[in-house]
């Protein structure tokens, strides 16, 4: 991915000791269509700045960055920045009618947030409708000048940012599916830094090329920004070796393979110790159950300084489409650091135990093409979207906009991933759980066979939590906790929870607002698999969320 000059500047000042241990960092993001090339089809596409993937954002921990976002295209935007903490300041969380009601065509929003106690890889998207799909690009949080990374300095860094690409305009994809009540068309392709590589039928094929030298060690910072799937990315003849995901450092482990499910980072070293050649990179997708899935394999290549045009590409095998067993062995290799400067934290006590299930529905549509629809829902209630944002509605105190009355536990229990019920209709509302600030919380993600059982990756905005626990079907609460590991379960932001199992995640409700909670495969937030959690403020303006700025967004 290639820098401009400015951002190569900033890059550089990151890296220059003359930098002081936090500064704030100005970053100017336009939002415009700009017509793009791939499987051979043009089509006007919705991105950053013109770029695709877009403008990577590079900072320090604990730098106060500031960026203003200017809407020149007709649709309503927001812009997430996925996985940063947003500690007090949730008017600059980005999803649409939760945090802010969105920006309007001609209109523009600073988003203004500080990156306390984070470094690492993340990244930021569109978060409104389907607009993600090509507005995202990557976060780089660089450690404080003179803290070094925990494992051994890299020579050079990379970001790779996976994602999706659909021939059609992904708009019109998602108001079909919603108009005739089906599931929406899935993608095209899969691309590596907005590129597909080779495809059938298609004399321009354009591929991401790494030009690394040998003998270096190479940070790659691996990003899935793709919209639905969960992907399996390899570069053949090499092992990486896994030093941090979702911003938060691990224990270092090898493999071949990564995996990552949308809205997952993962960092990771690659030793160029080959000499020469010329070796594909591969990203191919996760899908063990019935759902339809794209299963086109996105290819660019690492390509050694030297290497003659002669030399024949080293290829890889991709694991199966149904590979679960390679994402288990990969959740399960992940640890957090849990060294005395980058402690584990984890909440030893619980003051609330929740059971989330998880899946999708059926509801009655008049006007669909076969009278019904499909929906998603957490506990069996779908989310209705609100028309003001709620954070908004909270602050202020204004009634109607929402209730707080989400069940911590599925209203009517049943057997998750056995025999599930014949009505499959959801419920409906706009709710919210009430946690008290600075309350613990354990919850547990449990997956249902409703229709058909399917991995889902579930992202928690404004904290990290701890994957406690995980296993494959019903959660037994008198078994199950006995298992769980304490002492140093990864920390993340985006968990996957395995197909017709269930994922236990511990975190620690300190940053006061409204938080969203929902699937991260695009198609089941639509459908309304989401909620949020309201954080009441603690004591004093330290423990209270700030005042909204006077530029937020109407509806």
């Amino acid at each position: 991915m290639f820098m401009s000059w400015v951002q190569m500047l900033l890059f550089v000042s990151l890296l220059s000791p003359t930098s002081v241990q936090s500064e704030i960092r100005h970053y100017s993001f336009t939002v415009v269509l700009k017509n793009t090339t791939r499987l051979c089809a043009t089509k006007p596409i919705v991105t950053v700045n013109g770029k695709f993937p877009g403008p990577t954002l590079y900072a320090r921990e604990d730098d106060n960055v500031l960026v203003n976002v200017t809407n020149l295209i007709k649709d309503n935007v927001t812009i997430h920045w996925h996985g940063v903490r947003q500690l007090r300041t949730g008017w600059s969380d980005g999803p649409a009618y939760i945090t802010q009601c969105p920006i309007q065509p001609g209109r523009s929003y600073l988003y203004n947030f500080t990156l306390t106690g984070q470094r690492g890889t993340l990244l930021w998207h569109a978060h409104i409708s389907w607009l993600r799909s090509t507005m995202h690009g990557a976060i780089v949080i660089l450690p404080k000048k003179g803290v070094p990374y925990p494992f051994p300095k890299p020579d050079k860094q990379k970001v790779i940012v996976l994602g999706e690409w659909w021939k059609s305009d992904t708009e019109a994809v998602i108001n079909e599916a919603l108009q005739t009540g089906l599931a929406p068309n899935v993608s095209d392709a899969h691309t590596i830094n907005g590129h597909t590589g080779p495809v059938p039928n298609c004399s321009y094929g354009g591929a991401y090329n790494l030009h690394v030298e040998n003998g270096k060690t190479y940070l790659l910072r691996v990003i899935n920004a793709a919209l639905n799937d969960e992907l399996f990315f390899k570069i053949a003849g090499h092992d990486l070796t896994v030093v941090e995901v979702d911003a938060a450092y691990t224990k270092p482990f090898k493999t071949d393979t990564l995996f990552l499910g949308p809205g997952q980072t993962t960092t990771a070293l690659l030793t160029t110790d080959r000499g020469i050649g010329k070796y594909v990179i591969a990203i191919s997708p996760f899908m063990d159950t019935v759902v339809s899935v794209d299963t086109f394999t996105g290819t660019g290549y690492l390509i050694y300084n030297n290497t003659l045009p002669s030399i024949p590409t080293t290829m890889t095998t991709m694991p199966p489409v149904n590979g679960t067993w390679k994402t288990l062995v990969f959740a399960e290799s992940l640890r957090s650091l849990n060294s005395k400067q980058y402690p584990a934290n984890v909440p030893l006590t619980v003051d609330h135990s929740l059971l989330f299930t998880i899946g999708v529905g059926i509801d009655p549509c008049a006007t669909c093409s076969n009278g019904s629809r499909a929906v998603a829902a957490i506990n069996n209630i779908t989310f209705d979207m609100p028309t003001i944002a709620i954070l908004e509605a909270h602050y202020y105190g204004i009634k109607g906009v929402f209730t707080d009355d989400f069940p911590g536990k599925p209203l009517m229990p049943y057997d998750y991933t056995g025999v599930q019920p014949t009505n499959l209709q959801t419920m409906h509302g706009t709710r919210v759980y009430r946690l008290a600030y600075n309350s613990t919380v354990e919850l547990v993600i449990q997956g249902n066979s409703m229709l058909a059982p399917e991995s889902h990756p579930t992202h928690l905005h404004g904290f990290n939590f701890f994957a406690v626990g995980r296993g494959l079907g019903n959660f037994n609460p008198a078994k199950d906790p006995k298992k769980y590991n304490l002492v140093d379960p990864v920390e993340r932001n985006t968990i996957s929870v395995p197909t017709a199992g269930w994922t236990a995640i511990r975190f620690r409700a300190d940053n006061p607002g409204v938080w969203f909670f929902h699937c991260h495969l695009e198609v089941h937030t639509t459908w309304g698999l989401k909620m949020a959690f309201l954080v009441e403020n603690g004591k004093g303006p330290d423990e209270s969320v700030v005042p909204p700025p006077r530029d937020l967004p109407q509806c």
